[in-house]
């Protein structure tokens, strides 16, 4: 990954590239944006940068010997961590359990969700978590000297999926660090990573796309056409996660979207039968797919309560085709009155799915919840 195949940023870029060019990079950065900032694709170009044998003014040369490790991700130096799921082999296993799947997976593109990740490893109904067996890896790898760069590097995706001892230790290292040690934090939700640990890290916070960028992206990556592009940009609203999965996945919108209406149409015939059959049916899928449903009804729900307060003429709405169609009819449910009490139960089922609560019970109280306040 390159500065150069990041659509934007380029303010972000500069201030990276600055601070090699100065000698003053911090040993610990906190990347940090709302989910499909382009986080992780910022740290891998800044790590590569960093240890370029040949960096231009802009860029990483792309040639030399480090460089090429990089691009395959085997440079000896660079190190991951990143949630794993428990197998029947290993209890609490490591980053390193899963790296030949995580290095094939980021080459594809290093834009994606902890769903995505978890998907391609296929764990079912697993959480993603970074477990405390992790800490000791993280040491025995920063403790020893660098093979072939000047830093060691270590990315870490998702801090907040941190167990606390591994948090710890980690915050250990981060107040003494070892020589030329370069720790990139990346994280969607700062505010679940342990406060000490935050303070202890350069913030760089990361904005979203611009529309331009995503429909430029959209164009060279899927020689996808004007007119298609800016539709999805629109709909993506500078998530260029959401952008590729409108163009390349747009099944799985329509499958959350096919969820969300039954809900709603049982709730409003007030058919608990059917809405107990729905709650078996989100109960049996992953936990990532249930917290990835619940996140797109919230989408959803801010979407038509915009519409109901008539935001389609000032461009606050953001829909795709099939949603904009059903939500031609159904917003004028969703209103003043209930949003804030409808957000609240979406958002207390999103943390009891988190803290591995049972699927059955949740999503049937769910249901049942919206039964109530839809009417």
């Amino acid at each position: 990954m390159d500065f150069s195949h990041i659509p934007g940023h380029k303010e972000t870029i500069d201030h990276l590239i600055r601070s090699v060019k100065e000698g003053r990079v911090s040993h610990a950065q906190l990347l940090t944006g709302p989910e499909g900032c382009g986080s992780l694709a910022l740290a891998l170009a800044y790590a590569k940068y960093v240890s370029c044998e040949n960096r231009s003014e802009t860029d990483s040369c792309g040639t030399c010997k480090s460089c090429v490790k990089y691009e395959k991700m085997i440079h000896p130096d660079l190190h991951f961590v990143f949630p794993v799921t428990k197998n029947k082999k290993e209890s609490e296993p490591v980053s390193d359990s899963y790296i030949e799947e995580w290095r094939e997976f980021v080459k594809c593109s290093p834009y994606f969700t902890i769903n995505n990740w978890l998907d391609s490893i296929e764990v079912g109904n697993a959480q993603g978590l970074i477990f405390a067996s992790e800490a000791g890896e993280i040491i025995k790898k920063l403790n020893l000297k660098s093979f072939e760069s000047d830093f060691k590097i270590m990315v870490i995706w998702l801090p907040e999926k941190m167990h606390l001892a591994t948090a710890n230790k980690l915050l250990k290292l981060i107040e003494e660090p070892p020589e030329k040690t370069l720790f990139l934090l990346v994280s969607d939700e700062p505010d679940k990573v342990i406060p000490t640990l935050v303070s202890r890290c350069q913030l760089i916070r990361i904005p979203v796309f611009t529309d331009s960028e995503i429909d430029a992206y959209l164009i060279k990556t899927y020689n996808c056409s004007k007119e298609k592009a800016q539709e999805i940009s629109k709909v993506a609203n500078g998530n260029i996660i959401r952008a590729s999965e409108l163009h390349e996945h747009e099944d799985s919108s329509l499958q959350n979207l096919e969820k969300f209406k039954k809900l709603m149409r049982f709730a409003w015939k007030r058919d608990i039968i059917s809405v107990i059959s729905w709650s078996e049916e989100i109960a049996g899928t992953g936990r990532e797919a249930q917290k990835n449903f619940i996140s797109y009804s919230l989408r959803l729900l801010r979407e038509n309560l915009m519409l109901s307060l008539d935001q389609l003429k000032n461009d606050l709405v953001f829909l795709s085709g099939e949603e904009a169609s059903f939500s031609k009819n159904f917003h004028p449910f969703i209103n003043q009155e209930n949003i804030g009490q409808l957000t609240d139960e979406f958002n207390i089922a999103y943390s009891h799915v988190e803290a591995n609560g049972n699927a059955k019970i949740i999503f049937l109280d769910l249901g049942l919840k919206v039964t109530k306040l839809i009417r």
